[in-house]
């Protein structure tokens, strides 16, 4: 399969090896393999010069058979229907895998956050929410932050929704600002699973975190947290990188200097105790925990067999090819996929919704010592896999998940015969 594949492509074909693996019912393939519905809204906006501008916008379920349609919204220039599509599910798997009870689902805006004031974000943002307000819906289908949205923009979600209903339903949204509702430990939840699923490959390995090198591609919410988690654990973070450039340091970086010098320059680049690096030399880099935490697709055939780290552990969604995840695996890596590693965010988007629901919330500690448990659980049943049927760690997730939604399709049934 060719790197070039766009992220559709990669995702039917990771099923389809799956399918293979376990003698997946036809049927239940055939449906999984294509979305269970798919919106597409035009939102138009009026700029802050007075002009209108045209975005479109997507919303996909890819199924919703263990429960509502669970996923986040991005605002980005590349977003489109296949990549969204994609992205849901990726969701649906990383739903079973951490076995909550949500089917997956992915949304998007094709437009230029960087270029847009807060007041065109937030037009933008109610009008996209108002073409999906009959989507929308604690018990439908619960949106999230993504690339380029955040707590904010879900606030803005949540109110648009409540003010179409009449009441406030802080249900209908995760990953909102704890005074309308969000859950403690929410903001760095992507991270914190990561780390957890890294200690306990650590632990199967007998290795200790204040032993390990690690580089973060990736400098955004999931990097960021990552880099201060480890940092803190006694990990040391030798280089990090944005969308612009990267620094590597041997000695080790300090994660929140480094975000400081972020927020008064707008990047990584120049930091002054580190060497220039671009991204590309940052997944080559001589670590043993390499960290991709920015976009897709960015380990491919190409590099893979340069790939020195001998953890890697996805903070973003599908940033490895297939044919990557061979070599890797060929060359005796320990790849912890995406479906697994950064499952904490929906993790803790769960226990954010129930708290929500339930208008009952938990300390910081509590959602810690939750996610703690599922992360665990579910790196288990993996690795169970990954050592039993000989198979890479991404194909062993998907088995887990995919006899879970598979399970539940046929238990269900088929409705309208």
């Amino acid at each position: 399969m060719s790197d070039k594949d766009n992220a559709l492509d990669v995702a039917v074909r990771q099923l389809d090896m799956v399918a293979e693996q376990i003698n997946l019912d036809t049927a239940i393939h055939k449906r999984l393999r294509s979305p269970a519905r798919c919106y597409i809204v035009a939102c138009p906006v009026r700029m802050d010069d007075g002009s209108v501008e045209v975005f479109t916008g997507y919303r996909v379920h890819h199924n919703t058979s263990r429960g509502p349609a669970k996923g986040g919204i991005r605002y980005h220039p590349d977003v489109t229907l296949d990549e969204t599509t994609a992205l849901s599910m990726w969701m649906t798997w990383k739903c079973a895998v951490v076995d909550i009870p949500y089917g997956g689902a992915k949304g998007g805006v094709a437009c230029n956050p960087k270029q847009m004031s807060r007041g065109e974000l937030q037009h933008l943002t109610r009008r996209y929410t108002s073409e999906l307000v009959n989507v929308f819906g604690p018990r439908t289908d619960i949106p999230a932050p993504d690339v380029y949205t955040n707590p904010q923009i879900m606030a803005w979600i949540m109110d648009t929704y409540s003010m179409s209903i009449g009441y406030a339903e802080p249900g209908v949204v995760t990953g909102k600002p704890i005074p309308v509702g969000g859950s403690l430990g929410r903001f760095g939840a992507t991270s914190r699973g990561c780390a957890y699923a890294i200690y306990s490959l650590l632990e199967k390995l007998n290795r200790r975190v204040d032993d390990e090198t690690v580089a973060i591609q990736g400098f955004g919410n999931v990097g960021y947290n990552a880099a201060e988690i480890l940092h803190d654990d006694g990990g040391k973070v030798i280089a990090v990188s944005d969308s612009k450039a990267g620094v590597y340091n041997p000695k080790g970086l300090d994660p929140r200097l480094l975000a400081k010098y972020k927020a008064e320059t707008g990047s990584v680049q120049g930091y002054p105790d580190g060497e220039s690096i671009t991204n590309e030399e940052l997944l080559e880099i001589d670590c043993s925990i390499l960290i991709p935490a920015a976009l897709e697709n960015v380990i491919t055939s190409r590099n893979a067999d340069r790939i020195k780290a001998e953890i890697i552990a996805e903070g973003a969604n599908g940033p490895t090819s297939p044919d990557a995840d061979e070599i890797l695996y060929d060359r005796g890596k320990y790849h912890l996929p995406d479906v697994l590693a950064n499952a904490g965010g929906v993790t803790v988007s769960y226990f954010e919704w129930v708290q929500g629901l339930e208008r009952y919330f938990w300390t910081e500690e509590e959602v810690n010592s939750k996610l703690k448990g599922i992360m665990d659980r579910a790196f288990e049943n993996v690795w169970h896999i990954y050592q039993t049927e000989k198979v890479n760690m991404r194909m062993a997730s998907y088995m887990v998940a995919v006899k879970r939604v598979a399970e539940a399709m046929l238990l269900r049934g088929l409705y309208p015969q």
